[in-house]
């Protein structure tokens, strides 16, 4: 029988990022340095392939780091922790190994900048997400105001509407949050911002791919997963740039094959803890059943690589 013809886009840049990379290098590491099990606090990055795969080469993953024994290592995810996390481990004389993205950790120190410059802050992120909290937590309580949208800068009621400075989640719609931004410039005229973008370069350069191959295709397919911020913001960034059949999927058999049923072309990308397996997972399941033209669409090149932590470095 022969297969319907289709054209296959396939973002560029997709899939992991060096953060990610740098994440889950640090457990497997971990591992080969004091042997199993090794405990992490939350998942390391947002991805159930992922923790599943580390969890059979024995990472114990936890919510708190009241579940970990004092005598086996334990690793802080790629979102980063509150302050409070590192010194509980200190106070226990645990072994930590701080597995926060480099670009996450600007964002922390920045906001202890301004906070020693006494500004008080302004956070543009997620309400409930590992980094928001993790970012909200590296200073006092108060000290740190969340905005998810242009409304709740209608609502917040800062100490001084002349001393505030923003940062952002590094995983958000750059489009949504320049519309955050101006929303707060307009309201709070002197309001300090990050001297570079929080939000990350792969980010920022996963969602500018998708703008360019959203038009290009009937549907949009975005690997990744539901708790996976940066995963759910190309889903949102497919639709708005033209795609209305946007839709994650976790790996090839959430495809929605009925729904797909007539279409011509389809655009491929995934979020940044996505591993590059699932990804051709999903591409092999659409050449399986269509004739298939593949295209590539880059916008750019990353070559961004981040050092591990030097204790791992280090023999014992």
């Amino acid at each position: 029988m022969t297969k319907p013809a289709l054209d296959l886009y396939l973002a560029a840049p997709r899939g992991f990022c060096a953060g990610v990379d740098r994440a889950i290098k640090i457990v497997e590491m971990a591992l080969e340095k004091w042997g199993a099990p090794i405990f992490v606090r939350h998942e390391i990055v947002h991805n159930k392939y992922v923790v599943d795969e580390l969890r059979a080469k024995g990472a114990i993953f936890v919510e708190e780091l009241e579940e970990c024994p004092n005598d086996r290592p334990v690793i802080f995810s790629a979102h980063g922790v509150p302050k409070s996390v590192p010194a509980a481990a200190q106070a226990r004389k645990m072994v930590f190994i701080d597995a926060t993205c480099p670009l996450v950790s600007k964002v922390h120190i920045e906001a202890e900048r301004h906070y020693s410059n006494g500004l008080q802050m302004v956070m543009i992120g997620h309400q409930g997400h590992p980094e928001t909290i993790g970012t909200m937590g590296q200073l006092p309580k108060g000290e740190v105001l969340l905005v998810e949208t242009t409304k709740d800068v209608l609502n917040i009621s800062p100490r001084n509407s002349d001393q505030l400075a923003y940062i952002t989640q590094t995983t958000l719609s750059v489009d949504d949050t320049i519309e955050i931004v101006s929303a707060l410039k307009t309201r709070f005229p002197n309001i300090v911002g990050p001297h570079k973008e929080d939000i990350c370069y792969a980010t920022t350069n996963r969602q500018e791919a998708v703008k360019s191959v959203a038009p290009k295709v009937d549907a949009l397919l975005v690997i990744g997963a539901p708790n996976s911020s940066n995963s759910k913001r190309l889903v949102e960034v497919g639709k708005s740039s033209g795609c209305a059949y946007s839709q994650m999927v976790q790996r090839a058999s959430d495809i929605d094959w009925r729904a797909l049923s007539g279409i011509k072309s389809i655009g491929i990308t995934a979020g940044a803890s996505a591993p590059e397996i699932l990804i051709n997972e999903v591409i092999s399941a659409i050449t399986d059943r269509y004739d298939v033209t593949q295209k590539i669409v880059e916008t750019a090149v990353e070559n961004i690589e981040f050092k591990v932590p030097r204790i791992l470095r280090e023999k014992i």
